[in-house]
């Protein structure tokens, strides 16, 4: 569904992309992750045909950029979503409507699908940032669009419409959407995304399955252990390379060591009333692909 090869874009002297090569299939969820200035917003405008690349392409379904077929199939929702406070939530999705040629009795339907059903009829004036960037969600959801660009799409939003949010996403995953979004949210997008691409001073620096690069990263597994009661001594006596932490012994691992240490754990279950193994998360991976690109 959209497809980067070695995409480059200048500023004068300053290179904002350098020889990206991407592709998103159809039903994929690829978050795109990067400090500030890494290239993610740049590469955005250039999917959505806003700005020309100085080197490689940039197909939608096979098709240019801005197009009117790369239009009609991508849909996009900023991270400050910004609509007329004079209008209420309805007459802004039914003008969305009618510019792309669609009957604006779906209006109810994208906004109630979005939780803004009984808020339909307010001004966006009234609204908070969260509400507010529901009905760029709305915007974003007609027609229903088979490529789907979000920058920071959950900027504002409570936990609850946040997990809303991915669970819609989900759907339209399943209906085969293509979705590129980037977040500084990880940990949200740690069991959402099905790849991750990590951009640094404009190039691609890291890709693949949260799973690929916990792997690749080799960072430790960290095992937290709470003794039973009066067993604290024993327990720390039986992993002498453990430290302790709020009540808890913590061991940290290398992963190849991982299967071993739950041998262990499981042979002193006598001492133990409870255990929990972490992988590394996505946030500790980011901080250490970014500290190598830098």
């Amino acid at each position: 569904m959209l497809t980067l090869c070695n995409l480059t874009k200048r500023y004068g002297a300053q290179t904002a992309l350098d020889a990206v090569t991407l592709t998103v299939q159809p039903g994929e969820r690829v978050a795109l992750l990067g400090h500030n200035g890494a290239g993610k917003s740049t590469l955005m405008k250039l999917i959505l045909g806003l700005l020309t690349p100085d080197g490689g392409r940039v197909e939608v379904a096979g098709q240019a950029p801005g197009s009117a077929v790369a239009r009609t199939l991508t849909a996009y929702l900023p991270e400050n979503a910004a609509f007329h406070p004079s209008l209420t939530g309805q007459e802004v999705i039914r003008h969305y409507l009618r510019l792309r040629g669609r009957d604006v009795r779906e209006a109810e339907g994208l906004l109630e699908k979005v939780g803004l059903g009984d808020a339909a009829r307010r001004r966006i004036g009234g609204y908070s940032k969260g509400m507010r960037q529901r009905v760029g969600l709305a915007q974003a959801l007609i027609g229903t669009p088979r490529l789907m660009v979000l920058d920071e799409p959950t900027s504002g939003l409570d936990p609850i419409s946040r997990r809303d949010f991915y669970a819609l996403l989900d759907d339209l995953a399943g209906q085969g959407t293509a979705i590129l979004l980037s977040s500084h949210a990880l940990s949200e997008l740690e069991a959402r995304t099905d790849r991750i691409v990590v951009l640094s001073g404009g190039r691609m620096v890291a890709e693949g399955t949260l799973a690929s690069l916990r792997q690749g990263a080799a960072l430790p597994v960290i095992a937290h252990l709470v003794a039973r009661a009066g067993l604290t001594g024993p327990l720390a006596e039986a992993f002498p390379e453990a430290s302790a932490e709020g009540g808890r012994l913590v061991i940290a691992c290398p992963p190849g060591d991982k299967l071993a240490l739950l041998e262990r754990i499981a042979a002193r279950r006598d001492l133990i009333a409870d255990v929990d193994v972490l992988p590394p998360s996505l946030d500790a991976l980011y901080a250490q692909i970014s500290g190598r690109a830098a």
